[in-house]
């Protein structure tokens, strides 16, 4: 019989991460019988969560037991299973803050959440609470699994792995699932004939290797023909691919996210990436997350609250399914400690890559050297991710600053004094550095 599992959601009052990733667990045969832990400080949306939740067990006549808490330590007792996606708020503001403080000095970053200026002060608002967290599980439940979704996904990671290495945990992200239709219509077949084989750094990696599975023929020379043009004519989000075209016809690979992620990390971005779309997919992003975030809250107010707990896209769910059954299939894309999977950058890294799940957890799949240019890239990010982690875990706001001058997107070490002081002052009641 399988044991019952306690799945606890840090975060749950991010509406759509709460009700989707309930939505999956309530649905899921393996998972009957199991508790679904909702935690979150911000006690009005959890609370509303929480009512969805609880409609939509009682109609679906779900054997599952739902528990509700602002107490994390509470939360976690007893708990197999956590899922991680809290934010710091108020988010939108201090990402705008993220990104315009820095181009008032001339800085340019292209999108300021996980790379540039913008992407370190984000890492220092942020990683010092998961920690936090890990530090809670390490008490309460140190055999438990961590899956994580917050940005600066790569860093959270490191510091994870650096501060605690015995907690077992993965990074998710749905970059790679989210780019791949691009592949199914450059190539105009069925996205089940593509053997896709990807991998690098979170927001910057890109496509190994790409076969048809029909003929088991390289379609990489086919991609490389017919993916300019098809990037040339994509049109407003979607726009925001100049970059991602450039590094194909440079670097013969294609990154598998957009220039808004991609670029965070290039100095040069800013004179190739598409600077128009990046804005129209940031602006779309913000106005769509707001928007339907006040659409739920309206209908769980109104009482319909129980539909719109449903199954999400993520792959969290499918991945405790696969430990517990000890399924052995395949993830494409997952964030792990390089432990030999990239051969020619820094092994105290966490990189993304594909792997096998089984009931010890997730095992990456070896991927070797990476190409030497694009693993050049990956150096120096691996450089600057370093002293970040590096910096949260001393609190220094020495090696911060020695951080920010490492950053590819600096090219003024004045104007990156004055930034970096103005950003600390703005931050003074999210960070902790001595």
């Amino acid at each position: 019989m399988t044991k019952k599992q306690k799945v606890v959601l840090i975060g749950a009052s991010s509406l759509q991460f709460g009700l989707g990733t309930a939505g999956s667990i309530i649905n899921s045969e393996i998972l009957q019988g199991s508790t679904i832990s909702l935690h979150d400080i911000d006690s009005t949306n959890l609370e509303l969560v929480t009512q969805a939740c609880k409609g939509a067990i009682e109609k679906g006549n779900f054997d599952i037991e739902l528990e509700s808490t602002t107490e994390r330590k509470q939360a976690l007792k007893n708990a197999t299973f956590i899922i991680n996606s809290i934010e710091i708020p108020p988010r939108f503001e201090l990402w705008n803050l993220d990104y315009e403080t820095p181009r008032k000095y001339g800085n340019k970053q292209v999108y300021g959440e996980n790379g540039g200026p913008g992407g370190l002060f984000h890492s220092l608002r942020v990683i010092p609470p998961i920690l936090k967290i890990c530090d809670d599980i390490q008490k309460i439940c140190p055999s438990a699994f961590l899956i994580n979704f917050s940005n600066p996904m790569s860093r959270i990671c490191l510091a994870i792995k650096r501060k605690y290495p015995e907690l077992k945990f993965v990074g998710l992200c749905h970059e790679l699932l989210g780019f791949q239709h691009h592949y199914r219509k450059i190539l105009n077949t069925p996205l089940t004939n593509l053997d896709i084989v990807a991998g690098g750094l979170n927001h910057f990696g890109v496509v190994l290797s790409i076969k048809y599975i029909d003929s088991g023929k390289d379609a990489y020379p086919d991609l490389r023909a017919k993916a300019p043009a098809y990037l040339s004519e994509l049109k407003g989000y979607e726009s925001d691919v100049d970059l991602v075209k450039y590094i194909l016809e440079k670097f013969g690979y294609i990154p598998y996210t957009l220039d808004s992620h991609y670029g965070e990390y290039i100095g040069w971005a800013h004179d190739k990436a598409n600077l128009e779309g990046i804005r129209l997919f940031y602006n779309g992003y913000k106005s769509i997350t707001l928007k339907t975030g006040d659409r739920l809250v309206k209908r769980i107010k109104r009482g319909s609250g129980a539909s719109l707990v449903k199954p999400d896209n993520e792959r969290a769910i499918p991945i405790i399914e696969g430990i517990i059954t000890d399924s052995g299939h395949q993830e494409a894309s997952v964030n792990l400690p390089n432990d030999g999977v990239i051969t020619n950058i820094l092994q105290d890294l966490v990189v993304e890559c594909p792997a096998i799940v089984n009931k010890h957890g997730l095992e990456a799949v070896k991927l070797g050297d990476y190409p030497k240019g694009l693993a050049a890239l990956l150096r120096n990010q691996a450089s600057v991710q370093d002293l970040v982690v590096d910096a949260i875990l001393k609190k220094s706001k020495e090696l911060a600053f020695q951080a920010l001058l490492l950053d590819p997107t600096i090219d003024n070490a004045t104007k990156a004094e004055e930034m970096f002081e103005e950003m600390i002052k703005i931050n003074q009641n999210y960070i902790d550095l001595n």
